[in-house]
């Protein structure tokens, strides 16, 4: 009975110390963070829209990340970074808390910032000409869950569009060929995605 009781219980060991490893090797999380102080903040204060997430990057020391937004306007790339944000090789091993964008929308302009873990960029003027026959909107390209990241993977964090009309369709953000048809189909379409590699 005693030996039963030692092979479990060093299985068990393994089999957590396992999971223990694996866990410290992910290279990074992300998920939405729509109840955030920034989130509260921004709808409070009626500033505009802001795609906030919680972020958390293991070996921050030794990985660069990059966060932009490209901007399309009637199918075309106007800028492969219309703001742009890149910071890393962290003094600590471990980062992790708010990463995203803001928009903050003013009576003839608007402005965009992003942020990540203590970096964020001054606030740029943006090119939001929405028509009073066109609709806008913005949503999260990720699901409710955390997202494990890879490193040299491009990912789609968010999107904001402007219609070309009076009404304004659903697409899978997930879809590489549906992203495609929406920049097609859309006035202004702006696409915020983070990348992280190793330097």
């Amino acid at each position: 009975m005693r030996k039963i009781f030692s092979i479990v219980s060093t299985l068990l060991l393994l089999l957590l110390s396992g999971c223990a490893n694996q866990k410290d090797t992910e290279l990074a999380t992300i998920s939405i963070n729509t109840d955030s102080e920034y989130v509260t903040t921004f709808k409070e204060l009626h500033l505009g829209i802001v795609f906030d997430f919680d972020f958390k990057l293991n070996n921050a020391d030794k990985n660069w990340v990059d966060l932009w937004v490209e901007s399309y306007k009637d199918g075309q790339l106007e800028s492969k970074s219309l703001i742009a944000l890149s910071y890393g090789l962290s003094p600590k091993k471990l980062e992790e808390g708010n990463i995203g964008l803001g928009i903050i929308n003013a009576d003839d302009t608007s402005l965009a910032f992003l942020y990540g873990p203590s970096v964020k960029t001054t606030p740029q003027k943006i090119d939001k000409s929405q028509s009073v026959a066109s609709i806008s909107g913005w949503e999260y390209a990720i699901g409710d869950e955390t997202v494990k990241l890879e490193l040299n993977e491009t990912y789609l964090l968010g999107v904001y569009r402007e219609s070309k009309g009076n009404s304004i369709r659903t697409y899978d953000l997930q879809d590489e060929n549906e992203v495609k048809k929406m920049i097609d189909d859309d006035h202004l379409v702006y696409l915020l995605k983070l990348k992280i590699t190793e330097k």
